[in-house]
């Protein structure tokens, strides 16, 4: 059974910096691109970033580069989405999503975490 299960979400004030973790378990991950996802209140879910398992690629979505960064763990299967710069506007609640193929945009994962609240105050 596969489980993507995220942490390390809270409330930082703007400016701060947060570190969310995504471990992955149930199966092996290899041929995967994992990725981050958001979803603020009243919006839809939209890509933030995805990092291929097999060489460490990443990508992001053009209005987080800079700020965000992923990267992976192998040896704890586990990848990371380090948040720098906050801002209010990143207030959402952020998901891990893991998809089958060397992709860079995650359009439809095959799997998803849970998701974990991510409050930015002013």
């Amino acid at each position: 059974q596969v489980q993507l299960v995220e942490s390390g979400g809270g409330l930082v004030q703007a400016g701060g910096s947060l570190r969310l973790s995504c471990a992955a378990s149930g199966r092996t991950f290899s041929g995967y691109t994992m990725g981050w996802f958001r979803q603020a209140p009243g919006k839809e879910r939209e890509f933030v970033g995805s990092i291929r398992w097999s060489d460490g690629t990443t990508y992001y979505t053009d209005s987080l580069k800079g700020r965000f960064t992923i990267s992976g763990d192998k040896t704890k299967s586990t990848v990371y989405l380090q948040m720098n710069s906050l801002k209010p506007e990143d207030t959402a609640v952020y998901y891990c999503a893991a998809k089958l193929g060397l992709v860079a945009t995650i359009t439809v994962p095959d799997y998803w975490g849970q998701g974990t609240q991510v409050t930015v105050s002013s």
